[in-house]
């Protein structure tokens, strides 16, 4: 793959991302006028055809995106993390479901001041309207690159990429999502998620310990995902 596509790749590991870091005085603003919500792991609490009356930022945990296929499988399509905001679009009702992938404290935000702050921050909207096109951009990416990537290439990416939204002292990072979870979301079996994650321990690209992971040779591991490296098992 080229090198262009890899980094594209890594993009769009987590599709439906936009910081709440935002510096817009009117983001900002609408930020100050949220509920908190705390709920255990294992919870839907947004659900795919609902009215989308409110959106979210993401505090603390993890949350996976999916959507119901109509022969009953689950595509998962995005895991959240603190700074995450998810639940804004144009449309009317929510085009996915939520679920805590551990205990997670959300601040919500209705959706109904948006107009309201429209008028008071005039570039308020166009940098949520940027917020709706990330998204739907990654997604897009991710459709594509997911179809033209080796198993191998998919978990090198995929990691990465969560390397770079939540590497702590030490390297190592959480995997808080099941293999299952993974596979679902890289569009493999769990079963080769397993065997992918053993031959890269295997090849010294990273340190598995439990849920954790640490990336011990980057260069190797972006190659793969770069498709530049071997990923002979």
């Amino acid at each position: 793959m080229p090198r262009a596509a890899a980094i594209a790749a890594r993009r769009a590991a987590f599709p439906v991302i936009a910081h709440a870091k935002a510096k817009a005085d009117g983001l900002s603003r609408l930020l100050l006028a949220y509920t908190s919500r705390s709920i255990e792991a294992g919870k839907t609490f947004l659900h795919e055809g609902e009215s989308a009356t409110h959106f979210f930022t993401v505090m603390e945990g993890t949350v996976k995106l999916f959507k119901l296929l109509c022969d009953g499988r689950r595509a998962v399509t995005g895991f959240l993390f603190p700074g995450d905001i998810f639940g804004i679009g144009s449309e009317d009702k929510y085009n996915y479901s939520a679920e805590t992938v551990t205990p997670v404290n959300l601040r919500r935000f209705p959706r109904r001041q948006l107009d309201r702050l429209y008028f008071n921050s005039p570039g308020l909207e166009s940098q949520l309207l940027k917020l709706v096109s990330r998204e739907l951009t990654a997604a897009q990416d991710q459709i594509m690159l997911l179809g033209r990537m080796t198993a191998h290439e998919r978990a090198a990416s995929f990691l990465l990429a969560l390397a770079c939204r939540q590497s702590r002292d030490g390297g190592w990072i959480e995997l808080a999502m099941s293999r299952t979870d993974i596979a679902d979301y890289l569009g493999l079996t769990t079963e080769t998620v397993s065997r992918v994650l053993n031959v890269l321990k295997g090849s010294g690209c990273i340190v598995l310990a439990g849920n954790k992971v640490r990336i011990a040779d980057a260069g190797a591991l972006t190659q793969l995902a770069e498709g530049t490296g071997s990923d002979d098992d």
